[in-house]
């Protein structure tokens, strides 16, 4: 009998003060604010452990970003329980759009120059290109199916894949999951703290879904 459908869960870091302000935070290495550190503290056990949500004994796999603020997040989700902690690899793969003229500033900003800015279509001049965040999310999804493939084909590794990242990353990579164009990401909310669950339709490797989104978030 196959192993159950393996799943993918993405959070979102928590609040920020340039979270809170709207402001595009890519290179820029912010803390989390005290709240954000405490909303994360308040849903960690019913997130992270046997008998939560999600269970760390079936984490097989750990993406997250360097930015201090998904380092800390992901931290934060095993502190009560640091020897469950998983093995965690932290990479560039999983790092916010590089917003690179519009970083620090909110899209009310840019739209007064430019009021038909769309990131999802324009890009940000200086930073990445819809194409240039499009192949780097691409990649990263090519790996973790490539787990998920092990896992239930040929039983090697454990079921679920956690990645710790950021906003418009994960919007990215939730259209992309499902096959869709980037484009479709402005049409998702992804909260500070939130946990998405990406899975497969049907029993079936070759229908990605979508499962849950902003979950925990509040």
């Amino acid at each position: 009998m196959n192993a159950p459908m393996p799943r993918l869960f993405v959070i979102r870091h928590g609040e920020t003060e340039w979270s809170l302000n709207g402001k595009h935070t890519g290179r820029t290495d912010l803390p989390l604010t005290a709240h954000g550190e405490e909303i994360i503290r308040q849903h960690a056990k019913n997130i992270t452990c046997a008998s939560g949500f999600l269970d760390n004994r079936n984490i097989g796999f750990v993406f997250v970003s360097p930015r201090q603020r998904a380092h800390k997040t992901f931290h934060l989700l095993f502190e009560h329980c640091a020897a469950c902690m998983p093995e965690h690899t932290v990479t560039e793969d999983v790092r916010e759009w590089d917003y690179g003229e519009y970083e620090g500033i909110t899209t009310d900003e840019i739209h007064k120059t430019l009021p038909e800015w769309d990131i999802f279509r324009d890009g940000c001049p200086g930073g990445e290109s819809p194409e240039d965040i499009t192949k780097r999310v691409d990649g990263i999804i090519k790996n973790i199916r490539e787990i998920h493939r092990k896992y239930r084909e040929e039983g090697v590794g454990k079921r679920d894949v956690l990645v710790v990242a950021h906003g418009h990353f994960t919007r990215v990579l939730i259209a992309r999951w499902l096959e869709a164009p980037i484009t479709l990401g402005a049409h998702f909310n992804v909260e500070a703290a939130g946990v998405a669950v990406l899975s497969y339709n049907h029993h079936s490797l070759a229908e990605p879904c979508l499962d849950g989104l902003n979950l925990f978030a509040h």
